[in-house]
């Protein structure tokens, strides 16, 4: 340990840490005060003293719960070998992940399947927790959500030509000239937050407005059973600005889980909420919520102007890979749909479940059962993954399928082929949900958005592969 008390050289940052101190936020003011002193003439071990009372007590580590000592409730029935295999699965990263230290309670909706390593919060999943945030348990995705528009007696195709015309689908953002205009306020605000205060983030959140990107997201038109009148449904999340948000957000976690919870899996770390960086982490991820819903308005009223509708009703939406708060406890659902009243400022009591391309999207009211944590499922979910559904195809091609599978329905990928693992026979069987839906008293069902056809993206290539294409 440096203790040299007749040299007149700054004391630095490795000072402070031979001392006890942790590197952090406070580490400037520390250093400041130690130099100020040293210019004063005091030698280390005078300093040293007196800075020893700002020594912040060691972190208190925090164990993996025993196994099992916190249970969670299953919401989903099992009728066929392939979904006998997904829950198994479901309940084993289930198992695991209960025990992370900070969990209140857990629940699985009868859309759950495996989303990663064992111990990953799956989809259709959601986790209570107390004064903590974790972002690995609203996935990359952050605000991944589901948007109506009833758009009248408009022609279904005049809608779908329209809504093609002016969506952006596929990886990346538009390009100059083309892109929708984002709230000043709201990009004002993003640089008043350190989590999205960023070049990133900020270019992103221009460039990527008025985009849908690719996998399961989509654009669909259908007509409601109930007052057959046109309806658009758009599906997607916070684009860009979001999956550096949670970049940053698994970072942050990351450190404090090194302090509070070694034991804890790396995809499980969280930021206290009670901490400077999980209030800001906290804000960031409610102006991603607005960023998001502006995504989905732009969108809509741009489709709504470009077919020249006059004629527009009611419009919601909802979230499903976010993080709520009802009370002091954090609640976090991938893949699951609140379903209590008011959980947020811009609730109107019904929500959307999608289901395929070739069956209805379902307006239900959410039933705050206490058996699903107050949600309801978010979609349809897999019984296995993609490239299993890929497998399982042989020799029949994605067009073939895609025939045999949407007959009468107008479905187009705008930014490549037919994307297989996207097409109705690589879903968990509608009916079954709905049913379930039904047996676990999950939601009422209010309406039936009967499709008439939809956008996707299509099989687009990674973007890492142009990325390398682009190298050479």
């Amino acid at each position: 340990m440096m203790s040299d008390e007749n040299t007149s050289y700054p004391v630095t940052g490795t000072h402070l840490k031979d001392w006890g101190h942790r590197p952090g936020k406070q580490f400037p003011a520390l250093l400041a005060r130690a130099n100020e002193m040293r210019a004063d003439g005091f030698g280390l071990m005078r300093i040293r003293q007196e800075l020893e009372g700002e020594i912040p007590p060691a972190p208190v580590t925090m164990d993996l719960r025993a196994p099992g000592e916190v249970p969670f409730y299953e919401n989903i029935d099992v009728g066929h070998p392939d979904e006998d295999d997904n829950l198994s699965k479901v309940r084993e990263t289930m198992k695991a992940l209960m025990r992370t230290p900070t969990i209140a309670a857990g629940a699985i909706m009868p859309d759950a399947c495996p989303a990663g390593p064992v111990g990953t919060i799956p989809v259709g999943g959601v986790v209570a927790a107390r004064n903590a945030i974790h972002p690995g348990m609203h996935s990359a995705d952050i605000c991944c959500s589901v948007m109506i528009s009833d758009l009248g007696n408009a022609d279904p195709k005049a809608v779908l030509d329209a809504a093609q015309s002016v969506t952006h689908f596929g990886p990346g953002g538009r390009p100059q000239g083309k892109r929708f205009t984002t709230s000043l306020n709201l990009m004002d605000a993003f640089r008043e937050n350190p989590f999205l205060d960023n070049p990133k983030s900020l270019r992103m959140a221009q460039e990527h407005m008025g985009t849908q990107g690719d996998g399961n997201h989509f654009l669909f038109v259908g007509r409601s059973r109930k007052t057959g009148r046109t309806a658009i449904v758009t599906h997607h999340g916070s684009r860009g600005p979001g999956a550096v948000l949670y970049r940053h957000g698994l970072h942050v976690a990351e450190k404090f889980r090194k302090q509070l919870s070694p034991e804890t899996a790396k995809q499980n770390a969280w930021i206290p909420a009670d901490t400077e960086e999980g209030r800001d982490y906290w804000d960031a991820l409610q102006l991603i919520r607005k960023w998001t819903k502006a995504n989905h308005n732009a969108i809509h009223q741009a489709t709504v102007e470009a077919a020249r509708l006059g004629d527009v009703g009611e419009r919601f939406w909802n979230e499903h890979n976010f993080v709520f708060k009802r009370g002091d406890i954090y609640y976090h659902g991938k893949g699951a749909t609140p379903a209590w009243d008011g959980y947020a400022s811009d609730a109107t009591g019904l929500t959307l479940i999608p289901l395929n391309m070739s069956e209805p999207v379902l307006v239900v009211r959410g039933k705050d059962a206490d058996h699903g944590l107050g949600f309801s499922p978010h979609g349809a979910g897999r019984n296995f993954s993609r490239s299993e559904h890929k497998r399982r195809m042989g020799s029949v091609t994605p067009e073939q399928m895609l025939k045999a599978e949407t007959e009468g329905l107008d479905v187009r990928f705008h930014a490549g082929g037919v994307d297989a693992s996207e097409l109705p026979s690589s879903y968990k069987n509608a009916d079954n949900v709905v049913a379930q839906i039904k047996s676990f008293d999950l939601a009422e069902i209010e309406d039936y958005i009967d499709p008439y056809g939809c956008i996707m993206a299509g099989d687009v290539p990674p973007f890492w592969l142009n990325k390398k294409k682009g190298r050479r």
